[in-house]
């Protein structure tokens, strides 16, 4: 699906050396206002399961498993949406290994995973998305900032990007066996510093998973992924009133470095400060890390 341009305006921004980009794009207000505590949801229809899309929206079968749709409020020129044909909550444990599959088979794609308190509209529904590659900044950043060393297994290795305000740890593996070992200790890392959700948040079935944003590629024989721990699922500026609101829900593509406005005045307001400032409020800092490295050595 190629993206409307004449209804998606965007800009740059740099803080420091590294770019960010802000894209107005109204249509999205469906994500970036979703409600997603447990009334609300038990209270909707799922727009994820077959019985509640519109007949005419195009579907493709990925090993019986996932249905490739195409997303109808994309971001990307070309934006997809991957759910479980099952009714099953937003969980990313045991399903890392699918998204290596979907990246390996899919490279002109990047395949992304937000957490189910990490910009998920659907936290009832498991599903995965995936838009061209190269859209987001970080795919391109990351070479001048890869750093410290945190972890091996096999061919696949963890580090952590150096000068980036989001924290981020990025695996990099030629083999998919090692990455999904990796990935798997991460996760049970993740999982005992982060909070289990009220059931006023999500469905009380997501309680220990992680909240976590997650892109991956593939790119010659090797599987990039970008991991960005979270602290919280929405910024202040986002329940605040009046002039000081800003509705900006961050997930995995705003944290790759696109941020998604819905609202023109906040387009206009989104600079280096104010998005700097979020990235503050949502990420790991580095008091987070300095433990996180800690609990991992104490893993290997």
């Amino acid at each position: 699906m190629e993206t409307n341009n004449r209804h998606i305006h965007i800009k740059s921004v740099s803080i420091g050396q590294m770019e960010f980009r802000v894209q107005f794009n109204a249509a999205r207000i469906r994500s970036s206002a979703a409600k997603t505590d447990a009334f609300s949801i038990a209270h909707r229809r799922c727009f994820l399961c077959k019985e509640n899309r519109p007949p005419t929206q195009p579907s493709k079968d990925w090993k019986g498993k996932y249905e490739i749709l195409e997303n109808p409020f994309p971001i990307f020129p070309q934006h997809l949406t991957i759910p479980t044909y099952e009714h099953t909550p937003q969980q990313l444990q045991g399903r890392y290994a699918d998204m290596l599959d979907l990246a390996e088979g899919m490279p002109q794609f990047t395949v992304f995973f937000n957490g189910p308190r990490c910009g998920a509209s659907a936290p009832d529904h498991m599903h995965f998305q995936a838009g061209s590659r190269r859209f987001m900044p970080i795919e391109e950043q990351w070479q001048e900032r890869i750093g410290e060393h945190l972890a091996v297994e096999g061919k696949a290795r963890l580090h952590l990007m150096i000068h980036d305000p989001r924290n981020t740890l990025l695996m990099i593996a030629d083999e998919k066996k090692d990455a999904v070992v990796l990935f798997e200790r991460l996760m049970q890392v993740l999982s005992t510093k982060t909070s289990s959700p009220t059931l006023t948040e999500t469905p009380s079935n997501l309680e220990g998973e992680p909240m976590v944003n997650v892109l991956t590629y593939y790119e010659g024989g090797q599987w990039f992924t970008f991991i960005f721990p979270r602290t919280k699922h929405r910024p202040s500026c986002y329940f605040a009133e009046g002039g000081e609101q800003m509705i900006i829900s961050p997930a995995s593509v705003d944290l790759g470095g696109v941020f998604i406005t819905v609202r023109e005045e906040d387009f206009e307001r989104l600079n280096a400060t104010t998005i700097e400032h979020i990235l503050h409020e949502v990420c790991w800092q580095d008091t987070d890390i300095e433990t996180f490295k800690n609990e991992l050595n104490g893993r290997t």
